[in-house]
């Protein structure tokens, strides 16, 4: 059956749809042999589809890992310098890509997948999918730096982030942490909005993004996803007499 390449690609895990979009307009993907371009459409048992070089195949299985990202990790399948990414602490083949992003020196939960129908869900404003950090800032703030942050704060860009959810959570020496819950995530959004208060932030810990949480898990160490959690982030109840583990993942110390 014919289906259009963007969505081909996304099944095949090269991210999003909108991601995969990006591939058609650099010129990236021939069919059977002529650049695609934009709404075409293929059938891989039928049309010969490459990217980069690369042969399309079937589908494969869908892949569902929460990781912890330590610190100095780029969020991304593929490095552009000798830095290392999220793909590389995943001795697994085949396609994997990180849903959203967390910055060079922030930590915590990344999901990583080649769903690209979930990762368009998870990704796309219009979802407003909730992401729940818990942020250590080097000062103890106050109740008007907290309700400012919670009524959004215009950034340099001259943006204003949306209302998010933050909470006082504990003293620690001269600072403090707080709990950030928002449903938007402008690229270093936290740090900016806590320089702006006067907080600087110190670190960065991503504990959820919509249904599914760290857990115990820690720097480094990955595992895959329940079917109760997949299809949490799906929007989608679970049978109760369907319910089952999927295997947990390598632990990576």
């Amino acid at each position: 059956m014919q289906e259009r390449i963007q969505k081909l690609l996304a099944q095949a895990g090269y991210g999003s749809r909108r991601a995969c979009e990006v591939y058609i307009t650099e010129g990236r993907v021939s069919v059977n042999g002529k650049v695609a371009v934009l709404g075409q459409k293929a059938d891989l048992a039928v049309d010969k589809v490459v990217v980069d070089g690369k042969l399309l195949a079937q589908k494969e299985s869908l892949t569902y890992i929460a990781l912890y990202k330590p610190r100095n990790v780029l969020s991304a399948a593929e490095g552009q310098d000798d830095r290392r990414t999220v793909r590389d602490l995943i001795p697994l083949s085949g396609h994997l890509y990180p849903v959203g992003r967390l910055d060079f020196d922030s930590e915590g939960l990344i999901l990583m997948t080649n769903d690209g129908d979930l990762t368009n869900k998870l990704t796309h404003p219009r979802y407003g999918h909730e992401k729940e950090y818990r942020v250590l800032v080097a000062r103890r703030p106050d109740t008007e730096q907290l309700d400012a942050w919670r009524r959004g704060v215009v950034l340099l860009d001259g943006d204003k982030t949306q209302p998010a959810d933050v909470q006082f959570l504990s003293t620690s020496g001269k600072g403090a942490w707080i709990r950030v819950i928002m449903g938007e995530g402008k690229k270093r959004q936290i740090r900016e909005v806590g320089k702006l208060l006067g907080l600087p932030v110190v670190r960065i810990v991503r504990v959820r993004i919509g249904t599914l949480r760290l857990g115990d898990l820690k720097p480094r160490q990955w595992r895959f996803l329940t079917e109760e959690e997949v299809l949490g982030l799906k929007g989608k109840n679970v049978p109760t007499m369907t319910r089952r583990r999927i295997p947990r993942g390598k632990k990576i110390r």
